[in-house]
């Protein structure tokens, strides 16, 4: 899928930053610090514990019922929100201290794993182009999904929204 993925990115026309974000394989946290030159706060909209369904115990490996943690934050740098993310992750599957940390609100995940010493690859699913979609403004927004797998084993499922717009004119 990641030559896919990669093809399907380079054919938007999308700002340059977009793209990079969009298409690292690394930490959006520490891209959005970089770009940007200032330091990204991540803002929990709600996080909470919900049973596995069947795709989630599939993919995680767990039982259906399986508590897994579902976590929405909007990531923003200078007080201007550059990305909306959803992670799904299989409580019983974390690492301890990862554990620990995940349930903290407002710790990026890319940090956390980062702290941990947690070796990990991305995994891309998919990303997408959605013109006519509100977020932070913007009419149209670009969509990736990847899981971040540890040990051959699926640690998280994440979405990230990007808004399309002059924002990454950086």
């Amino acid at each position: 899928m990641d030559s896919e993925f990669l093809e399907k990115l380079k054919s938007f026309l999308i700002p340059t930053c977009l793209r990079v974000c969009a298409g690292t394989d690394g930490s959006v946290t520490f891209l959005l610090e970089i770009m940007t030159g200032h330091q990204t706060a991540v803002v929990t909209e709600y996080q909470h514990i919900i049973p596995a369904d069947e795709w989630m115990a599939r993919m995680f490996q767990v039982e259906v019922g399986a508590d897994i943690n579902d976590r929405v934050v909007t990531l923003t740098a200078g007080d201007m929100p550059y990305v909306y993310a959803r992670s799904l992750s299989a409580i019983e599957n974390m690492p301890p201290g990862v554990k620990c940390d995940m349930m903290k609100a407002d710790i990026p995940i890319g940090r956390i794993l980062r702290d941990h010493n947690i070796e990990t690859r991305r995994d891309f699913e998919d990303v997408e182009f959605h013109k006519g979609e509100s977020l932070f403004g913007a009419l149209s927004v670009l969509s990736r999904s990847y899981k971040i797998v540890h040990h051959n084993g699926v640690l998280m499922w994440i979405n990230e929204r990007f808004p399309i717009d002059d924002r990454w004119l950086l």
